[in-house]
């Protein structure tokens, strides 16, 4: 007698539930899926093939291929090839697509086709949280982060990288051109016209790559582009990904829901404050919202932007380098010299007025300059404050925004400290989940997929927070008409 618990016999027969119904548990997430989907109307979200041809072979239904990749998703499954083997053998998605079996091309084929519509069942879904007050609208934070591309770093060029492939390309076509010479002295027979061949389809590839590599050079040169990726050719060059995407979110403070997210080519966050606060704020319906980032994203021209749409931005402020010169030396920083608007003066350490003398264009923003060179000359504390004949200041035209900015960010420390707990969570999970790449190319499906990626992120937070029950009891009472 075995003395560990013994499994069932492999040849006893069995009385298995003769419905597909009783497979799955009553409480399961599939359950929610497959209500949720059935009550979407598809067409009016732009996916395809919703309207079927009279004649031809008949599509999948568009609604079972998307249970499918949502269900896929939700549990960490994205090849095509592995959710058409699920098919086989998952009970759960036995249930789910009523015995279906696509094959991996048409559910491959399903995600490309409908890229943009997977952007729009984001918001789908965000709207259905607002019909069930899931969103608090107080508060939203909002961040960034690398995710990598289906792209090899080393297939990533900038204008002196790609010099030194096309140089090797040359060289290779050298190679293979003397090789080809040195063939046509030899005798004809069947060895000789083989590598013939071979040699020529080489040189084929090696040309075609030449071209290709040649026209983004010439792109390059024009200033359109700065650098080209192989396999992706929307990816870039970040730091941490190597070659990947900026990814932006926006999260709602009151159960750590994304209500808006983005994807960029951008390898900084200074310019996405306002494209994101203002998606949130649409996506939660509010005429006024307080949203706060990390100093990444302080920009004066987007903190004006915000105010002029009725958004409050708390930013945490830059660390201020203006208190070291070129060279390293420490002195004043701009802190130190007061802003005087009446008189449109800066107020120095030592007590002289710093006067309006020019207006110029640095980084393509306005900027004026303020300075009093007579004071500078005998002033006392000249050492400690330029290592130049004298001190200026300079003034973004909209730097009464930033002041005003950095002011909110002072008085609100402890929601500052309080966004990293808010907006890190979603991108902790995803990772966590093994969503720290994309597994599709170009922008546009990146855009869909990672939509698909933070739809099933809210959809475990909802199931988390409700269970699957009373879901399915409130998506029930949406559904049904007023």
């Amino acid at each position: 007698m075995s003395h560990y618990i013994q499994g069932k016999d492999r040849n006893q027969s069995l009385l298995m539930p003769d419905r597909l119904e009783d497979y799955v548990c009553q409480q399961s997430a599939v359950r929610f899926i497959d209500a949720y989907i059935e009550g979407l109307d598809l067409k009016s979200l732009g996916f395809s093939k919703t309207v079927t041809a009279k004649t031809g072979r008949k599509p999948y239904a568009p609604a079972c291929l998307l249970k499918l990749y949502l269900y896929g998703y939700f549990n960490r499954i994205r090849s095509s090839r592995r959710l058409e083997a699920e098919c086989h053998r998952n009970l759960e998605l036995l249930w789910l697509m009523c015995k279906l079996r696509p094959d991996h091309k048409t559910i491959s084929d399903f995600r490309k086709d409908n890229r943009k519509a997977l952007v729009a069942l984001f918001k789908e879904f965000n709207i259905l949280c607002r019909q069930l007050k899931l969103f608090g609208g107080e508060l939203v934070a909002i961040d960034g982060s690398k995710l990598k591309a289906l792209n090899n770093p080393d297939g990533n060029f900038n204008k002196e990288r790609l010099a030194k492939a096309l140089e090797r390309i040359q060289q290779g076509i050298d190679r293979y051109l003397e090789a080809l010479d040195q063939a046509d002295k030899q005798q004809d027979g069947p060895g000789v016209s083989a590598k013939v061949e071979e040699i020529d389809k080489k040189l084929a590839d090696l040309r075609k790559r030449q071209d290709a590599f040649r026209a983004a050079q010439k792109e390059m040169e024009k200033g359109t582009i700065d650098q080209v990726s192989l396999n992706d050719p929307d990816s870039r060059a970040m730091k941490k990904v190597i070659v990947g995407y900026n990814v932006q979110s926006a999260v709602d403070a009151k159960h750590d829901l994304i209500v808006a997210q983005e994807v960029t080519q951008n390898a900084n966050d200074f310019g996405q404050l306002t494209n994101m606060a203002q998606a949130a704020k649409e996506a939660l319906g509010q005429d006024k919202l307080r949203v706060v980032a990390d100093s990444g994203y302080e920009a004066a021209d987007r903190l004006e932007e915000c105010e002029q749409a009725g958004i409050e931005a708390i930013v945490a402020p830059k660390r201020n380098p203006s208190g070291v010169t070129s060279k390293g030396n420490k002195v004043y920083g701009k802190e130190k010299f007061e802003y005087q608007p009446n008189s449109d003066s800066y107020r120095c350490p030592g007590g002289h007025e710093l006067t309006f003398r020019s207006t110029h264009y640095k980084r393509g923003k306005e900027r004026k300059r303020y300075a009093n060179a007579n004071a500078c000359k005998d002033c006392h504390l000249r050492t400690q404050c330029t290592t130049a004949r004298y001190r200026y200041i300079e003034r973004l035209r909209n730097e009464d925004v930033l002041e005003r900015s950095r002011q909110r960010a002072e008085s609100e420390k402890q929601t500052i400290r309080k966004r990293g707990r808010i907006v890190e969570h979603p991108f902790g999970t995803l990772k966590n989940w093994g969503y720290r790449s994309f597994s599709v190319t170009t922008l546009a499906k990146v855009r869909g997929e990672f939509s698909l990626m933070c739809l099933c992120y809210n959809l475990r937070r909802l199931i988390s927070i409700l269970g699957v029950g009373q879901l399915l009891d409130e998506l029930k009472k949406v559904n049904t008409p007023a």
